[in-house]
């Protein structure tokens, strides 16, 4: 029997792929949206942390220096200069960052020239992508829907190259679709959101319960409905909003204010709103003291935060997608491998130079070997 190799791979079935969904039970996720289309309004649309977050790893991804190598170097030049062209004026890194972030899925449609090369490579809206399967379940086509238009393009074109790139971020519960961020961030955007309405009713009512006119008359009686309907409006039109903020009230007989206020307690929602704004920092992996939140805000403390946002999140998210596009950009250079330029990442200087230092200060090695430890080898480099 062949354990290895061609001949046993191919003897061995593919596993059949299916879909599946992972229902969130208990924790009550049916009060937080759950379409994609109104989970991104409600968070990148209009929750400034979110969109903060997601703008600080998918634009420090976009931003970063590209190494690529390849068997020829006239072939990696090219394959760097593809991938920072704006096609249809997109950041191809940003944009592959954002849906990967947002969505768990990135599609990038590779468009040819007359000679078969690439020309340019487009990312898809992944919402608008859906994957068709063979039996077995494993994709072999995918379908781009815009309103009543669809478009299917094959996984493969005729000379068994790679003509749609599949990035996605890992869905232990999924066999083709990747997850995302939104749907962890839900909770805490709705509760933010939340928070900034009721702030927003607070501030248009002087930030409190202005009070209450008490009517107290000697015999008793209370106001008739039109008389409580006058008042009522009386109030509405002459002393309620900022513009009437201020106005002195002149009360008839029988009638005096009784000023009323709430607690501390009852009005101490920016804790509230600073804790749902980490919970989405965290979904998006993003160091907190980044986007502003009080109580980490030392210079020290945002250097190092910065450099964890870069280890922990761009770093990883960028070499999911540049291995990705690698990958799928093969068929047509052979042997293209991408890479971060390390050397070029400001937020790493520091860890680079005691890198060099310890590198430098160690006899043993070659000079071959030093520069193979730190990626100094025959490469292409892009800044």
């Amino acid at each position: 029997m062949k354990w290895f190799g061609r001949k046993g791979a191919a003897g061995t079935p593919r596993p059949p792929l299916a879909r599946a969904w992972i229902g969130l039970g208990w924790i009550g996720a049916s009060d937080w949206p759950q379409s994609y289309e109104v989970q991104l309004k409600a968070a990148v649309l209009a929750n400034p942390v979110a969109q903060r977050a997601m703008r600080l790893v998918s634009e420090a991804a976009g931003s970063a220096a590209l190494v690529a190598t390849s068997d020829e170097t006239e072939d990696a030049l090219a394959t760097l200069r593809l991938i920072q062209r704006r096609a249809a004026g997109q950041n191809v890194i940003e944009t592959l960052a954002s849906h990967i972030l947002l969505h768990g899925n990135a599609y990038v449609q590779i468009s040819h020239d007359p000679d078969g090369k690439p020309a340019n490579l487009y990312a898809l809206r992944p919402d608008r992508v859906s994957i068709e399967g063979d039996a077995q379940g494993w994709p072999i086509a995918y379908r781009y829907r815009a309103d009543e238009s669809e478009v299917r393009y094959a996984s493969e074109d005729a000379a068994g190259r790679t003509a749609i790139i599949h990035l996605k971020a890992l869905n232990p519960a999924d066999d083709h679709y990747g997850l995302g961020c939104l749907g962890a961030a839900a909770g805490a955007v709705a509760i933010h959101n939340a928070a900034t309405s009721w702030n927003k009713a607070l501030l248009d009512n002087a930030a409190r319960p202005s009070g209450a006119l008490v009517y107290e008359p000697k015999d008793g009686s209370v106001l008739s409905s039109d008389q409580f309907d006058r008042l009522k409006a009386e109030l509405e039109a002459s002393f309620q909003g900022r513009g009437n903020a201020g106005r002195p009230m002149l009360l008839e007989g029988g009638l005096h204010w009784q000023s009323m206020s709430l607690s501390p307690a009852d009005m101490d929602f920016v804790e509230l709103k600073a804790a749902a704004a980490r919970d989405i920092a965290l979904a998006f992996g993003v160091p907190p003291v980044l986007i502003g939140l009080p109580g980490d805000g030392t210079y020290s403390n945002y250097r190092e935060a910065n450099k964890a946002l870069w280890r922990q999140t761009v770093l990883p998210l960028a070499d999911k997608i540049l291995g990705g596009l690698a990958q799928g950009l093969r068929g047509f250079v052979p042997g293209l491998l991408l890479s971060v330029d390390l050397n070029k990442l400001p937020a790493l200087v520091e860890d680079r130079m005691m890198l060099w230092d310890r590198v430098a200060s160690a006899e043993f090695l070659s000079t071959d070997e030093k520069r193979a430890m730190l990626g100094l080898g025959l490469e292409t480099q892009a800044s």
